[in-house]
Parts: C-alpha cells; structure tokens; sequence
C-alpha cells in the first residue's frame, strides 16, 4: 500500500489538522505493510501556477518555451508533485480552512495534479475522472461553525472546494473528519478535539 500524507498548516506543533492527519496515517498503516511519503506544503515551496511550473504532462506547459535552470527545477518539483498522487493508494490531506477556505499551499498543489489526460480527460459526456480508485481522506479544521446546519455554510469553501475538485478526477466519495468551533472558546476545542479524534478510530483501517 502506498500512502500520501499531505500537510499544509502553517501552525506547525499547533495545528489541530496536523495532530489529525497523524493520527488518521498511524491508523491506517498499523500492523500493515505501507509506504508512506510525507510532503508539507507549508515548509516547501510550491509557487503559483504558470505555464514554466506546470507539469510536463499537462499540454500548456509548452506554452512556457525554454526553461533556464531554475525553471526546469521548478517543472521536475511539479512532475514529483503528480506523479507522487498517481502512485498513492491513499491519500491523507490535512486542510485547515483560512480565510474561508483552503490554504494557498494546498491549492498550488492541486493546480499540479488537476492534469488533462493524467487524472481527467474530456469526453462526449463532458468531464471524466481518471483516478477514481483512490482512496482519499480529509482532515478538515475550522475556527468557527460552518456544518450544514449553521447560517454560515454558504461561507464554507474548504470542504466543499476540495468535494468538487476531488469528484473532477473521479474520487466521488472522499471521506473528511472535522474539527469545527477551535477558535470559540476552550470548551468547544476540547469537545471538536474529542469528536474528531473519535471519529479517526472509526475509519476503517
């Protein structure tokens, strides 16, 4: 089993979706004979998308002509970048939400594996997802309420970004364990921290 672990706080030691994440990984490869590669988009540095850092493998990146040698770094981090999500079985994506939705760290990273032809192609019927037999797992952490039930979903653009561009490749059925409320006082800390922690002992190994 290859597995992929994905952080992208900016919170280091205090990051609720960092603790989740490790939990969720230790969970998954106890007892079980897994490869696990661990990238932080938070300590690395994966710029803003333009044709010179697109992968090879997605057709505008001709569009960028030559690269000097610091482009050509900057392609091959981005050709590891796929590569890395298409070998994984699983993948483990610890999503904080900032500013109402994900970081800017981990959009950068699904401009890079949001590739015509590698992960989704165009058909007849429109949008076909290529890697639909993944099994992807989000730990989603939220300074305030934003579940369904709550007047302020319709300011939620974490969880449901990361829905649609997750379905767009074909991983319809993604699963997410939330920790909602961190920022509203201790008491709803310590009761999201349970519930969430609760809910990684649930997944099925």
């Amino acid at each position: 089993m290859k597995l992929l672990h994905i952080d992208t706080s900016i919170l280091g030691a205090n990051s609720v979706s960092r603790e989740l994440t490790a939990l969720i990984v230790g969970r998954l490869t106890t007892g079980a004979g897994s490869e696990v590669t661990y990238r932080d988009l938070s300590a690395g540095d994966l710029p803003h998308l333009t044709p010179a850092t697109l992968p090879s493998a997605h057709p505008a990146s001709a569009m960028a002509g030559p690269l000097d040698s610091a482009g050509q770094a900057a392609r091959a981090e981005s050709d590891r970048v796929l590569e890395e999500f298409l070998a994984a079985d699983i993948v483990v994506i610890g999503a904080p939400m900032y500013n109402f939705t994900i970081p800017s760290q981990l959009k950068s990273w699904i401009d890079r594996i949001l590739v015509p032809g590698k992960t989704f192609r165009y058909g007849a019927n429109g949008a076909e997802g290529l890697t639909g037999g993944k099994r992807v797992i989000v730990a989603v952490a939220r300074g305030g309420f934003y579940g369904p039930e709550t007047g302020a979903v319709s300011a939620e653009h974490a969880e449901s970004y990361l829905r649609s561009a997750l379905a767009f490749v074909g991983i319809t059925a993604p699963e997410f364990v939330v920790a909602e409320g961190l920022a509203a006082g201790e008491h709803n800390k310590a009761q999201a921290l349970t519930s969430a922690r609760a809910a990684v002992q649930q997944l099925a190994a």
